[in-house]
């Protein structure tokens, strides 16, 4: 099996599963740009909100520090404002109030909810002003093209080939899934095509499960599978979306040590 960036595949999909119960991290003592990204999937997860709802603030938040200097604001409260202005985008609301618990609960773990005094007003105040700055900042242009909806058309005519039964059995949706909504921790995200990102975590999948693709003995060697979906998605590309992607577990690899 073939190895990328020196990472065995079969690790990747350990590291996967690990990703899904992260451990906690103090995050006033990191100083990783990753780090904010990763706060905003452990605030929507305390939150409930929807896994698309998350991607959302993490591709809100990504495109807001594509655009400025991360040295110059409070990443953190960004990354609140993003959340609650998810929120609002894809109707998945929720009250300031718990996105200000939550994200000083995050930050600083094992402190009670904080009743209104300087502090709590002064986050809420911040939340307001930076959503409407964030939105300015991206010249309001609040539209995300996700690669979810590209993976779910893909898994349906997947599921069509290997079968209902058979592709319900595997695990290489949920994998691919997961890959996705992780990949979302990386502002990388931003550089691939929806469409791109979507085949391409399936095929990670594939790859780490070594599940083999059904018709593949049928096409001619300048053709691979995903082709069928982006027809002008190359080899190459698509390897460094992969290694882009498998990235990610490498940096909760170095949270995990520090």
């Amino acid at each position: 099996m073939m190895q990328m960036n020196n990472i065995n595949l079969t690790e990747v999909g350990r590291r996967e599963n690990d990703f899904q119960h992260p451990i906690l991290v103090n995050y006033r003592s990191q100083t990783l740009k990753e780090m904010p990204a990763r706060f905003i999937f452990e605030c929507a997860q305390k939150l409930e909100m929807k896994p698309l709802t998350s991607a959302t603030a993490a591709i809100l938040y990504h495109r807001f520090f594509r655009e400025l200097d991360d040295t110059e604001y409070d990443p953190y409260m960004i990354a609140c404002s993003c959340l609650y202005l998810a929120g609002k985008i894809k109707d998945d609301k929720v009250r300031k109030r718990d996105v200000i618990n939550v994200a000083h609960n995050t930050i600083h773990r094992g402190a009670p909810p904080l009743e209104p005094c300087d502090e709590y007003w002064s986050m809420w105040d911040t939340i307001v002003q930076a959503e409407l700055f964030i939105a300015r900042v991206l010249k309001f242009d609040m539209t995300i093209v996700h690669p979810h909806k590209y993976m779910l058309h893909y898994m349906k005519s997947l599921q069509d080939q290997f079968g209902a039964q058979d592709w319900q059995e595997m695990p290489v949706a949920r994998a691919a899934a997961s890959f996705l909504q992780d990949f979302h921790h990386s502002p990388k995200i931003l550089d691939y095509k929806p469409a791109h990102t979507a085949v391409c975590c399936l095929a990670l999948a594939f790859q780490v499960y070594g599940v083999p693709v059904p018709l593949m003995d049928e096409m001619d060697e300048t053709t691979r599978w995903y082709n069928i979906f982006c027809p002008e998605l190359t080899r190459e590309q698509h390897w460094e979306i992969m290694e882009s992607i498998m990235d990610v577990y490498d940096m909760e690899t170095i949270i995990s040590e520090n």
